[in-house]
């Protein structure tokens, strides 16, 4: 099973959030975390970079976000710190 990431805590670092638009040929997603919820994440690479992904279910739409692109050690930084409920 998946994990879900902890609710955000007070003073929580907040990740720039824009539309998902097509950057890179292939996508491979890392990590994922449960979809059983309204808002879900993925952690992606692409084009040499990672990002992560917010999937926000509303009504019977998806919406999809995306992160900055950052190398791969920041973007992970950012990973760990959203499943502790430290970014959000």
């Amino acid at each position: 099973m998946s994990p879900h990431p902890a609710p955000a805590q007070p003073g929580a670092l907040k990740i720039d959030w824009d539309l998902a638009v097509p950057r890179a040929d292939r996508v491979r997603v890392k990590d994922h975390t449960c979809c059983c919820r309204r808002v879900y994440y993925e952690l992606c690479q692409g084009g040499g970079l990672r990002f992560i992904r917010r999937y926000t279910q509303e009504r019977k739409q998806v919406i999809v976000h995306e992160s900055t692109w950052f190398p791969a050690a920041k973007t992970n930084e950012i990973w760990t710190h959203l499943l502790n409920g430290e970014a959000h």
